[in-house]
């Protein structure tokens, strides 16, 4: 039996924040816990691009008529737990998952942690999304977060347990 590949293609559209030594395998390594997570069957791709604040306001702006910079767009190529399959690969295309880099930063420095951790919290947040979690209930909002958290652990990152009760 043959492991199932996961292709994680990253694209760095942004000059703002410097990407240190790591920072892309780290990203390849949540995809990949998410979907160990998740049990997740078969290959999968998924595009991650880091972008600058501007940029993901133009985004937010145009697909989510939020005229506003976020953290993390995620933008999901099925449902239902269905893909469109890459026709040279024959891998199930999961999405594409949009990072600001400011944002990160910026975050990173107001919750205490490291740039790599929130960048690791964001990337398996929006993964999570690409597999069709929601986090519109009080509820679904505290089972992401453990689940995010969960993948913190696993990757050896610090964890937050504070969401307990967040608004």
């Amino acid at each position: 039996m043959t492991k199932d590949k996961v292709r994680v293609v990253i694209t760095n559209s942004q000059k703002s924040v410097k990407i240190p030594t790591g920072l892309r395998m780290l990203v390849r390594r949540c995809c990949n816990a998410v979907l160990t997570m998740e049990q997740f069957e078969g290959n999968a791709e998924i595009s991650v691009t880091f972008v600058d604040n501007e940029q993901i306001k133009e985004l937010n702006t145009q697909y989510r008529d939020k005229p506003i910079e976020t953290d993390v767009l995620s933008f999901p190529m099925g449902s239902e737990g269905k893909y469109d399959i890459d026709p040279q690969t024959g891998s199930q295309i999961l999405g594409d998952v949009v990072i600001s880099m400011e944002k990160a930063l910026e975050q990173s420095e107001l919750y205490g942690h490291t740039f790599q951790r929130e960048v690791g919290y964001l990337t398996a947040h929006s993964v999570l999304h690409l597999l069709g979690y929601d986090h519109m209930e009080p509820l679904d909002k505290v089972h992401m977060r453990e689940k995010e958290e969960y993948v913190m652990d696993m990757l050896g990152l610090e964890v937050n347990k504070s969401y307990i009760g967040e608004e």
